[in-house]
């Protein structure tokens, strides 16, 4: 079989050292591979490319389609964006996979029977990176949801679960507060379940599902979640089977795929050769899969589990009663070589065929609905008269009110404080104001320009809008508490 070309980045700090070995064992293991290195990271951030990435590193990722990369340092301070979010985003990686299985008992942990797979959205979400300080008080981050991003995330899960032979899909959401976002989420997740008939699905809510999660990990199987949810979820799981370092991210597009650690690059511990190459090594495991090499996938997964049931351990999951040799970097991936072509015996070993159980050719719907414009919310900074809601209530119903569009709510974060009496003393620069139109009746974009109008004759000063819409007569925007 020929090779396949891959990308691959030795990142910073332990980087280096860990891809090296990872390197080795992949290649006496059989990996049939063509490597193009790339450089990305901190030195490439501090070059003035603010996204930690090349013209170069970029060509070398659109050739591949196959990304295996080591963590990376990005400089402290501002001004940089996140490369695995600039990667996710401009190559469409939307799915994030993490499994999450116990290693009992050579490896300590409270929950032996453990084993579930988390599978995060990857490219929405408050991940969007869309933030705005909005006065001199108060700052925004947009949460966006779609539901085409939705339906790819929930149908790509249940896929898993079938071809990986797993049983249950639990979502996670928080949509009791987060109606439309999370919301939709829910419902794509409801809708999408019936299709799968033989696969149980179950919702939580986000905050006592994470308690469930981390007192009773074993009741879980596959997890479908939102993308911060998902960041936030997957560590604690990762926690939960003995060791972050032994968590591997994989992140599936329709076309690449980028394989990963989810540990840091830990410049505390860089150069000393006694990182654990485990989380690196084992994401080579899926990326073999990936590209039809399930069976070096088999041989390395088995050696490595052979290599923990031995006992030869890194210092981070060394420990005097279950371990029987201390080693660093470079002994930990020549132990694994010594046992290539061994499988565990209280371990339970692996099988893998050649086809991948990651196809990400989700199909999504086309929504068709009938779209009005009803209204606006208007979003002043104020911190006239005492911050008094009345005054500016009764300044924006005698100064700011067109023959369409009405006063009916203002809103201080997020509380109904006009109209009526509010015994709260404590407000913030940032108002909502919303107004509507009677009964609904549509608006133009010229009757909301002529009310931002009449804002800025009031020396008002609107610092944004967000339009209200109703889809086939139903609203498209959240109710303000009290209605």
């Amino acid at each position: 079989m020929s090779n396949v070309p891959i990308t691959v980045a030795y990142g910073d700090g332990i980087g280096p050292e860990i891809m090296k070995a990872s390197l080795l064992v992949l290649q006496e293991a059989g990996a049939r591979l063509d490597i193009e290195t790339i450089e990305i990271g901190e030195q490439v951030y501090l070059r003035g490319h603010k996204a930690g990435i090349t013209d170069h590193a970029w060509d070398s990722l659109q050739r591949t389609n196959v990304f295996y990369k080591a963590p990376i340092t990005t400089p402290q301070g501002g001004g940089y964006k996140s490369l695995n979010v600039t990667i996710r985003t401009a190559f469409g990686l939307f799915a994030n996979v993490r499994p999450c299985a116990s290693y009992y008992p050579s490896i300590d942990t409270r929950h032996p029977m453990m084993d579930m797979v988390i599978i995060r959205e990857n490219e929405e979400d408050l991940y969007a990176g869309i933030e705005h300080r909005q006065t001199r008080e108060v700052y925004q981050s947009l949460k966006l949801i779609s539901r085409p991003g939705s339906e790819r995330i929930v149908r790509y899960a249940f896929e898993f679960a079938r071809k990986n032979a797993r049983r249950k899909v639990t979502c996670f959401t928080k949509d009791n507060i987060m109606k439309l976002t999370d919301g939709t989420f829910h419902k794509v997740f409801k809708e999408i379940s019936e299709d799968y008939p033989e696969i149980k699905s179950e919702h939580w809510i986000i905050d006592i599902g994470t308690a469930k999660l981390a007192d009773q990990p074993e009741q879980f199987d596959v997890v479908v979640v939102p993308n911060l949810y998902g960041d936030i979820l997957s560590d604690v799981a990762a926690q939960l089977t003995g060791s972050v370092g032994l968590g591997v991210s994989s992140n599936i597009g329709e076309e690449m795929a980028m394989f990963e650690a989810i540990h840091g690059s830990a410049p505390d511990i860089a150069g000393r050769g006694i990182a654990n190459p485990s989380g690196l090594l084992l994401a080579a495991v899926p990326m073999l899969i990936h590209i039809g090499q399930g069976d070096v996938a088999e041989a390395l997964h088995n050696a490595w589990l052979t290599t923990i049931e031995d006992g030869i351990h890194t210092r981070d999951i060394y420990q005097t009663d279950r371990s029987s040799q201390l080693v660093g970097t470079m002994e930990f991936a020549q132990a694994v070589i010594a046992r290539l072509g061994r499988e565990p015996e209280r371990l339970r070993p692996v099988h893998y065929g050649q086809e991948s159980p990651m196809d990400a050719h989700m199909p999504t719907t086309t929504i068709v609905s009938e779209k009005a414009l009803v209204g606006v919310d208007v979003f002043l900074d104020w911190t006239d008269a005492d911050r008094d809601p009345q005054a500016l209530g009764k300044k924006l119903e005698a100064e700011v009110n067109t023959s369409t569009l009405k006063l009916t709510k203002i809103t201080n974060r997020g509380q109904n404080v006009y109209p009526g009496e509010v015994h709260a003393a404590f407000f913030v620069d940032h108002w909502r104001c919303r107004f509507e139109s009677p009964d609904n009746q549509p608006v133009t974009h010229m009757q909301v320009l002529e009310l931002l109008q009449q804002a800025n004759a009031a020396g008002l000063d609107f610092i944004k809008t967000e339009h209200l819409y109703t889809f086939d007569g139903k609203a498209g925007y959240s109710a303000i508490a009290g209605e």
